[in-house]
């Protein structure tokens, strides 16, 4: 149930954001240099929100938090206004020292480029800094909502950041192509105005969480404060590496052809939805609930979350991979394909979204196995485990994206491919560690191969007869194709899952509630 809330809050925002996303490419297509400029300097925001936002306070935060809402809220409360205050000096120094050095970060995301391009990006990564402040201090606000298990505003929360861009490109959906550069800084500007209202949202709720407590109060709270900076050291590293493999991927890009970055963008924004919905959504919602387990020395409950959580996701994740591999063009034409995005655009685009398949599952999972380790309190080990990725992901991404297009004589562009194969291969290798780590910590963490082999078995079933749709509709009407195509699909998944007792893997009540009868 409390996953449903995130993914429902999640869904919101993913719909605002392919929104945006479709807006982006009708205004600017594929090849162009200010939408490559705009992609790679968007990646400055993304990294410090995860970084010293979500990603540490998800991980240090919430578990010490959570661990004492129940025995003393008060204590809680003081902790988390304390850490607020830190993240809030941290993040100031941050945006001041980004604006500052802006031509040397420019040089980490955007390193194939020189001249009136690269000038572009210096000019948006500055632009961009000021909200990275806001980004991070709305991400303590999601901290303290989902503590107190208030799920769906935190997550519907970016809806307000994405419709802001929606508001700039509507406004200039019309602009003539020469007149990217401007459009382009505009939606910076609208970018840092979508961070206010993203805070402003969450800031009455949590104010009212707060508010409620006496914060005269001298309880000890040094202790705390110091195990949640603490473990969020380790955090940071984990983050960052992972964080630093999409930056590895965005510099391999500008060494390739124009719109390569632009497509990356467009690709990551489909294959990063079920890793959201599904990855994100059950480890976010497991994690305070876990953490409390884990203090109550509830390993037994934890270890049934986990495996509950874990065949969800197959169920659901599998579908997702075999719609990428067989209807991607048809996905990618129907929220892409307007404007000055063409065909050819959506091939290359469907591309990169078959190559992400490769690892979907393992990153997906692995995002829930990483949140286990968290709430046990163990943030180095997915930290050693997130830099093998890393380190694969470089050596891997390189020899597919640059030498191996070279030999076989294949179109440079082609190697934006290899960046996601690459880092598909390089996510089954972190999932395997993280698994084998869990053993040793919680018995036996088994991806259930029946329940996937069934899952795969239903969805090529259903691709197959969608697929055939194909013929019927024309090529041109991408809309209507998308919708009938994709929803005949997921129809058809649903009702044979359903028919083989699939979807039964789904209620995590059902199993809770029987564990604890045990």
């Amino acid at each position: 149930m409390l996953a449903s809330f995130v993914a429902a809050g999640m869904l919101v925002s993913r719909v605002a954001g392919f929104a945006r996303q479709s807006l982006f490419a009708y205004v600017f297509g594929v090849r162009s240099d200010a939408a490559d400029a705009f992609n790679a300097a968007l990646k400055i925001p993304n990294f410090l929100q995860n970084l010293l936002g979500e990603g540490v306070l998800s991980a240090s935060l919430i578990p010490v938090y959570s661990g004492l809402l129940a025995s003393d809220r008060e204590r809680a409360d003081r902790i988390a206004r304390a850490v607020l205050g830190i993240l809030a000096l941290i993040t100031s120094v941050t945006v001041v020292a980004g604006i500052a050095f802006a031509p040397a970060i420019t040089s980490l995301v955007a390193t194939g480029w020189v001249g009136p391009k690269r000038d572009l990006t210096i000019l948006l990564v500055r632009i961009f800094f000021p909200g990275v402040g806001l980004l991070v201090i709305s991400a303590w606000c999601l901290a303290i909502l989902n503590s107190h298990h208030r799920f769906f505003l935190s997550y519907v929360a970016p809806a307000c950041w994405n419709g802001a861009l929606i508001a700039v490109l509507l406004h200039f959906r019309h602009a003539p192509a020469d007149e990217a550069t401007r459009v382009a800084i505009a939606l910076a500007w609208g970018a840092t105005v979508g961070a206010a209202l993203q805070l402003a949202v969450q800031i009455p709720s949590v104010w009212r969480i707060m508010a409620s407590v006496d914060g005269r109060s001298r309880s000890d709270i040094a202790e705390p404060v110091r195990r949640v900076l603490l473990t969020s050291i380790p955090v940071i590293f984990t983050r960052g590496v992972v964080q630093i493999s999409s930056f590895i991927d965005g510099s391999i890009a500008t060494f390739l052809s124009t719109g390569a970055p632009t497509a990356l963008a467009n690709a990551q924004s489909l294959y990063q939805m079920p890793v959201a919905l599904f990855g994100m959504a059950f480890s976010s919602a497991a994690l305070p609930t876990m953490s409390a387990e884990n203090a109550a020395k509830a390993t037994d409950a934890m270890r049934a979350r986990l495996a509950a959580s874990q065949e969800t996701i197959a169920v659901l994740v599998v579908p997702s991979m075999v719609a990428f591999l067989a209807l991607g063009d048809v996905m990618v034409a129907m929220l892409f394909q307007h404007g000055r995005f063409t065909r050819q655009d959506t091939l290359f685009v469907w591309a990169i979204v078959a190559g992400s398949a490769v690892g979907l599952l393992a990153t997906t999972v692995g995002r829930l196995y990483a949140s286990t380790f968290y709430a046990l309190g163990d943030t180095k080990t997915p930290t050693w485990f997130a830099f093998i990725r890393v380190v694969l992901v470089a050596v891997l991404g390189y020899l597919l994206a640059l030498p191996l297009p070279r030999a076989m004589g294949w179109p440079v562009e082609w190697g934006t491919v290899g960046l996601t194969v690459s880092a598909g291969a390089a996510g089954w290798v972190e999932f395997t560690l993280l698994r084998s780590a869990l053993r040793k910590r919680l018995g036996p963490v088994t991806l259930p191969g029946v329940i996937v082999a069934k899952a795969w078995a239903m969805a090529v079933a259903s691709a197959g007869i969608a697929t055939g749709l194909r013929w019927v509709i024309p090529v041109e009407m991408t809309i209507l194709r998308g919708l009938v195509i994709v929803g005949t699909y997921g129809c058809l998944y649903l009702a044979l899952a359903q028919a083989a007792g699939l979807m039964r893997a789904t209620d995590f009540a059902r199993r809770a509630l029987r564990m604890r009868r045990k």
